[in-house]
């Protein structure tokens, strides 16, 4: 008698599954009248594409959210992005700490892929660490909106600070205050300031947070050398996210500084604040401070490079990654040289890690460049404009050039989509969809050198 093999799901399948269930939850609630600010539902589509947007921490939405929703819409929304940014397996896994169950085996593997860790030792104590260290860091950024929101928007300024710390934190970028943005606070220091510390705390990701903090509890009396000690990952996310952002600054100031529509009629210092805003949001924090669809073209250009970027690894951002990206800039710079292996900051990186770079580029290239097509074929979109929206969705930005209102049905559909399969992660969707089988008795095919280049 033949046993029919069992049906399972591995651990990745379950993780994009999740968010799948979540964003489905969560346009059935957007599509109740409760939810409408007016009283009457509004369309399913708009539901489903404000919940993908808020589940996917993108940040492009068809409906404006400050007039559109309710406060039950509004909080729907919030509870979306705080459970896209940590993940719902992180979240479950959290209630399960609260209520001293202990975690299995099959638990464990579902955090270790949704985090995409390299270990299980120490798993229930990493997620305690992210859940207590995010609430925190929301709590705090908060707490400093409040000393704007609340004199200026009275008692509902502290709902909007809860708000605004959460979207930015996770980088998410929605906001409840104006629909213009952030443009209305382009110059207000503190603003911009808090924006940007969430927005990069978010996108360095947790595994930095932990490696620093533990560098400088066992370098206490010497903290000249805690970069020295830091981890390859550490050094190469914190070394990349500044120099991005300084470099993407210093290119925006200089290609906007006499733009009358972006920062052309600014002081010098608003200049400088609003650059580099702009430099820190579209490393898929998705809060604008200027209209998109007034930058330069050589200006769109540097903030679709950025985007293309995102953040760091184990984080709230999205984007192919910046460890990503300098690992196979090290494997081209190492080729060039004629050396047999890359290296950085004495340290080689391994082969299973370009191999992985390589697919997470090339998966994500192929979703931009698909969407793009799709996009471009089914609406009036410019080139620019095209570009610019499936960037900032598969990266899940979420800065548009005015686009995202005007998609139509398929428009929506096609970003509907492409924010999913960017949230879930390139690599993960390529291991999941694959066939789990495929380790075993593997056979090697014959070798054979071919023309590069």
């Amino acid at each position: 008698m033949v046993r029919k093999k069992k049906f399972s799901l591995s651990t990745t399948q379950i993780i994009l599954l999740s968010f799948l269930v979540t964003i489905l939850i969560g346009s059935a609630l957007l599509a109740l009248p409760i939810s409408s600010a007016n009283g009457e539902a509004v369309p399913y589509l708009d539901a489903l594409f404000t919940a993908t947007t808020s589940t996917c921490v993108t940040g492009l939405v068809t409906l404006p959210t400050i007039s559109t929703w309710s406060l039950f819409g509004q909080i729907v929304i919030l509870l979306l992005i705080q459970v896209g940014g940590l993940g719902i397996i992180t979240i479950m896994s959290g209630v399960m700490l609260l209520l001293n169950r202990k975690m299995g085996i099959g638990d464990r593997l579902l955090i270790q892929d949704a985090f995409n860790l390299n270990t299980m030792s120490g798993l229930a104590k990493f997620v305690k660490n992210v859940l207590f260290g995010t609430l925190i860091v929301e709590g705090i950024g908060a707490v400093l909106y409040m000393l704007v929101f609340i004199p200026e928007f009275g008692a509902k300024g502290a709902w909007i600070s809860v708000f605004t710390s959460v979207s930015a934190f996770c980088n998410a970028g929605i906001d409840i205050i104006a629909e213009n943005s952030l443009c209305n606070y382009a110059t207000n220091p503190l603003i911009n300031g808090v924006t940007e510390a969430l927005i990069i705390l978010g996108g360095l990701g947790y595994i930095v947070w932990w490696d620093v903090l533990r560098v400088i509890k066992s370098r206490s009396k010497n903290n000249r050398k805690i970069f020295r000690h830091l981890t390859l990952h550490s050094k190469i996310a914190i070394t990349f996210t500044a120099g991005l952002i300084v470099i993407g600054a210093i290119l925006i100031f200089i290609f906007e500084y006499s733009n009358p529509l972006t920062i052309g009629e600014m002081c010098l210092f608003d200049k400088i604040q609003v650059s580099f805003f702009q430099s820190v949001t579209t490393r898929t924090a998705g809060f604008a401070t200027i209209p998109q669809e007034n930058l330069t073209n050589a200006s769109a250009a540097v903030s679709i490079i950025l985007m293309l970027i995102g953040g760091s690894p184990v984080g709230t951002a999205g984007g192919m990654k910046t460890v990503t990206i300098t690992v196979l800039l090290c494997s081209a710079l190492a080729t060039i040289r004629n050396k047999n292996s890359a290296a950085l900051f004495g340290r080689r990186i391994s082969e299973d890690s370009l191999k992985k770079a390589v697919g997470v580029a090339v998966t994500f290239l192929t979703i931009c460049a698909a969407s793009t097509l799709l996009l471009m074929a089914t609406s009036n979109a410019t080139a620019l404009d095209a570009v610019y929206e499936t960037v900032s969705a598969t990266a899940t930005v979420g800065l548009s050039r005015n686009l995202t209102a005007t998609l139509n049905v398929f428009g929506k559909l096609i970003i509907i989509v492409t924010m999913y399969f960017g949230r879930v992660g390139p690599i993960s969707l390529a291991v999941a969809l694959g066939n789990k089988d495929q380790s075993q008795n593997v056979i090697l095919e014959p070798t054979e050198n071919i023309s590069i280049g």
